[in-house]
């Protein structure tokens, strides 16, 4: 036999094939990692907003009774829902004090396209603010 110099045709086919497939794993890796990168950054935006509209609460509206409904950047949907909260102490009556104890909800949800269930993000902190007699 002579000495073989070369790759047999087989080995070439081998080597292809371990190639297409690490090709394609590594493609949908990327594809999965920018997937998680925009939806981390969808949250980041809808926990700015809910933030912002928190802060918004007691200073440029009043603290009442309410529920009130938005839109940002015509795609995040909010509501901001305003319920009195009960304080429950025996060493301390709530009547007596000058302050009212509300508390504060926020929703803010989302959704890609009608195929997908929107996403929501929900926030709940507590305000006081001063009785109006």
């Amino acid at each position: 036999m002579r000495n073989q110099r070369g790759f047999s045709l087989l080995e070439i086919l081998i080597a292809f094939s371990i190639l297409a497939v690490s090709l394609g794993i590594l493609l949908k890796i990327f594809s999965s990692g920018v997937t998680t990168a925009r939806v981390a950054d969808e949250y980041t935006n809808a926990a700015q907003i809910a933030n912002n509209l928190i802060a918004k609460t007691g200073v440029e509206t009043p603290l009442k009774i309410s529920e009130t409904l938005g839109t940002e950047n015509d795609s995040y949907h909010w509501k901001v829902r305003v319920n009195p909260k009960t304080f429950l102490s025996p060493e301390l009556e709530m009547k007596e004090l000058p302050v009212e104890l509300f508390e504060v909800n926020v929703q803010v949800w989302w959704g890609d396209d009608a195929k997908t269930d929107d996403r929501v993000l929900e926030l709940t902190t507590l305000k006081m603010a001063t009785k109006n007699e």
